[in-house]
């Protein structure tokens, strides 16, 4: 582990190799796994004020779920998730020649909100657990991002630089800017 500021931050961070590879995977992160992606409480205020502006981009499926359940439910765990449709794939997957897409990033793409889309979505595989006294951020090794590493490898890219963006996002130029420099001293 190694700690920046206040996180400590998993050594995969800095060792695991990732470029997502949608060809392969076919956006399987959303729509695999056990609940809707992780939201932060302000995540689900700014998905209830955009829901309109995304809602061209989604598909019937999901705006069902929403309309019906809302942009946001509390999982198993207790932990604030979107929705799903068929307790399997987010309410906000819309589907692109076969690849599952966020609508919400197709709407921020195309300049129709401000808002990318959930913090976890744009991190993952990073996963973040936050603590009184410190965030631990961690690599989420799951078998549909194989290719992923397998491309990530082929290229050299390290999981921090792939997901410079999101991380910046969460948690600023200065700390990513330390984190490059924890990384260079890994390297020696």
């Amino acid at each position: 582990m190694i700690q920046v500021e206040d996180k400590i931050i998993s050594l995969d961070i800095f060792e695991k190799y990732f470029v997502c590879d949608l060809n392969a995977c076919k956006g399987a992160c959303c729509i695999e796994g056990d609940s809707g992606a992780p939201l932060l409480p302000e995540e689900e205020r700014i998905l209830e004020e955009i829901y309109e502006k995304v809602k061209p981009y989604m598909r019937k499926e999901g705006i069902d779920v929403v309309e019906n359940e809302g942009v946001a439910v509390y999982d198993s765990e207790d932990d604030l998730t979107t929705t799903l449709v068929n307790n399997k794939e987010c309410s906000f997957v819309t589907l692109e020649n076969g690849i599952a897409k966020c609508s919400i990033e197709k709407a921020f793409n195309d300049g129709v909100i401000d808002f990318k889309k959930p913090i976890s979505c744009h991190l993952f595989p990073i996963r973040i657990n936050e603590y009184r006294d410190f965030d631990a951020v961690n690599y989420e090794e799951i078998k549909i991002c194989q290719a992923a590493c397998e491309c990530g490898s082929a290229l050299e890219v390290p999981l921090y630089i792939f997901l410079k963006e999101p991380l910046i996002r969460k948690y600023g130029e200065d700390w990513y800017k330390e984190l490059l420099e924890a990384a260079k001293l890994l390297k020696k």
